[in-house]
């Protein structure tokens, strides 16, 4: 047996020990959220969280892309366009979608946010259907009758009583994230998605450390006062949370169905809620547990797909112009990490995996 052969042979393996990893590390997060924001301001945690992990992920994208064009790096250096675009998805994705989950985290137990935020496929065929004029079919409206009946359960529920600000604060940041989602696609970011999960990293923590500074945080914060578990969880949300399952998940979906590879979003929330109640503690009735269900239903049904039209995302054959990033990318040259755009009318679908 050749190299080239075993490598052939031990990439389907690969792919589906990276999709693993996506769900365990990504599904953590919200536990790891929960446990930084306990003693860190919230804005000044999920920024310092992007602001790092999108300059040690920068260089990395540009050399990347810079291989996979056969150019020199200063060449595959981004341009004002492209750093503006990504500024703006950035700023609604993880600012507006990640900031205000680690805000509300302070009171809402993390697997009931993850659950809340489960609902971002909903948001992203309400936004679709006015700014891409796209059908709202039977399937997609009965995944979103399904999915707010489980919210309406969630929020009559014992945990969201006396919290209503903060579900409202997590569901308006799966908004942002849906709509940012949907905007990308009119975007010219960058052709190359690590590079584009770059910027967004970058400009989306710079925005919320400015947030931070303007609301008082940094002279709220008693640095010798947090202990070790928040500085860990923000070590884990940098690392793994961030550069390792990004990479992850750009492997997966360039050798897995992309039907495959959605089911993140369904999974990512049991692993949460499951994560809190085993190390955190956190409750579970049973009304939630009916509405997560129902939350949860509701994704499956809009993200099902017919089987025989799954196919690798690496397997596009044409690449639509930079910009567009409703496509699937390009398959990496392994080891190259690739960060994912999102599936060819995989409406549902974020561009981003919603508030990691």
């Amino acid at each position: 047996m050749t190299n080239d052969t075993a490598v052939e042979a031990r990439r389907p393996v690969l792919s589906w020990i990276a999709l693993a990893v996506v769900y365990v590390v990504w599904g953590s997060t919200y536990l790891a959220i929960r446990v930084g924001v306990g003693h860190m301001p919230p804005l000044l945690f999920a920024g310092i969280r992007y602001v790092v992990a999108g300059a040690l992920l920068y260089p990395i994208a540009v050399r990347v892309t810079a291989r996979s064009r056969g150019s020199s790096r200063g060449s595959a250096r981004p341009g004002v366009r492209a750093w503006l675009a990504g500024a703006a998805v950035g700023i609604l994705l993880l600012s507006g979608g990640n900031g205000g989950v680690s805000f509300a985290e302070r009171t809402l137990p993390s697997g009931f946010s993850a659950v809340l935020v489960a609902t971002v496929p909903l948001w992203m065929i309400v936004f679709a259907w006015p700014m891409q004029h796209q059908h709202v079919t039977w399937r997609s409206a009965a995944g979103l009758v399904l999915g707010l009946a489980g919210v309406a359960i969630l929020v009559g529920s014992g945990t969201a009583s006396g919290h209503i600000s903060s579900v409202i604060i997590v569901l308006a940041a799966a908004a942002a994230w849906g709509f940012g989602s949907v905007l990308s696609h009119r975007l010219p970011l960058p052709g190359h998605a690590l590079l584009a999960a770059a910027i967004e990293m970058l400009a989306g923590g710079v925005a919320l450390l400015a947030v931070a500074a303007g609301t008082g945080e940094f002279s709220h914060v008693q640095w010798s006062s947090i202990p070790a578990a928040s500085w860990i969880a923000l070590a884990y949300l940098i690392g793994p949370g961030s550069i390792l399952a990004f990479t992850a998940y750009g492997y997966a979906l360039s050798h897995l169905p992309v039907t495959t590879v959605s089911t993140y979003a369904y999974v990512n929330p049991v692993v949460a809620v499951l994560g809190g109640i085993v190390i955190l503690g956190e409750p579970l009735t049973w009304r939630e547990g009916v509405g997560a269900a129902l939350v949860v239903g509701s994704v499956v049904i809009i993200l099902h797909r017919s089987r025989s039209a799954e196919r690798p995302a690496g397997a596009a054959e044409h690449a639509p112009p930079e910009g567009q990033t409703d496509q699937a990318p390009p398959a990496p040259d392994p080891p190259a990490p690739a960060f994912p755009a999102a599936a060819p009318s995989d409406t549902a679908t974020p561009r981003m995996p919603a508030a990691t």
